[in-house]
């Protein structure tokens, strides 16, 4: 009988699990997209060393929303928030169009 090769890789997993289907993995990028995204803007708060609410302030929000931001799940990003975050930590935004037919890759 022959061995059944088997991963613990998520991300092989994943793959295999959506197959062809490409409603599936239009999902899927959307929500690779939002965490990454969400995972940004915390990792250049923590990098300028700011509270969600010291931020929120110089992008002349709430804390909350700096939060709601910061979490994966979270659909609403703007890109003028993005903006306004970006020129908060004296960064600026930029947008790359790749090729639709990329493997899954980790944030």
């Amino acid at each position: 009988m022959p061995k059944i090769k088997t991963t613990t890789d998520a991300l092989k997993i994943l793959d295999h699990m959506t197959g062809k289907n490409a409603n599936l993995q239009r999902m899927f990028e959307e929500e690779l997209a939002s965490r990454e995204v969400a995972h940004k803007i915390h990792h250049l708060r923590s990098k300028a060393g700011l509270s969600q609410a010291e931020l929120a302030q110089r992008v002349g929000t709430t804390q909350s929303v700096i939060s709601r931001l910061e979490d994966a799940d979270y659909e609403g990003h703007s890109l003028a928030m993005l903006h306004r975050i970006a020129a908060a930590v004296e960064r600026r935004v930029e947008i790359r169009f790749v090729p639709s037919k990329r493997r899954l890759q980790p944030a």
